[in-house]
């Protein structure tokens, strides 16, 4: 990933969610500082070729250990990002509501 692909900084009115809140303090992402410059996708797409990678079983121990620790982090970058999205979707539609419909959700 290039550092070009870096995303867009986060503001009130950004689209964008923060993913630096979410990420819980025992993950490895801060072992990996690049990650946070990955979009959902980036970090998605990466995460997925890793999990392919250590499925076929053709990567040495060592390499196995360190691409599931970048797994880990890039899995906790991924929540982070849809944690971010969720809230920013719970304070655009209110308490209780379901984009694109209307009324309280059922109970």
């Amino acid at each position: 990933m290039s550092p070009a692909a870096k995303k867009p900084a986060a503001s009130e009115d950004s689209a964008v969610p923060d993913p630096g809140e979410a990420v819980p303090a025992n993950s490895d992402i801060h072992a990996f500082p690049d990650i946070a410059g990955l979009s959902y996708e980036e970090a998605r797409d990466e995460l997925v070729a890793i999990v392919g990678g250590l499925e076929n079983g053709q990567v040495p121990l060592e390499e196995s250990m360190a691409l599931w620790r970048r797994g880990e982090a890039l899995a906790a970058h991924c929540t982070a990002w849809l944690d971010g999205a969720q809230r920013q979707i719970a304070e655009a539609t209110g308490p209780g509501q379901t984009p694109g419909v209307s009324g309280p959700r059922p109970a």
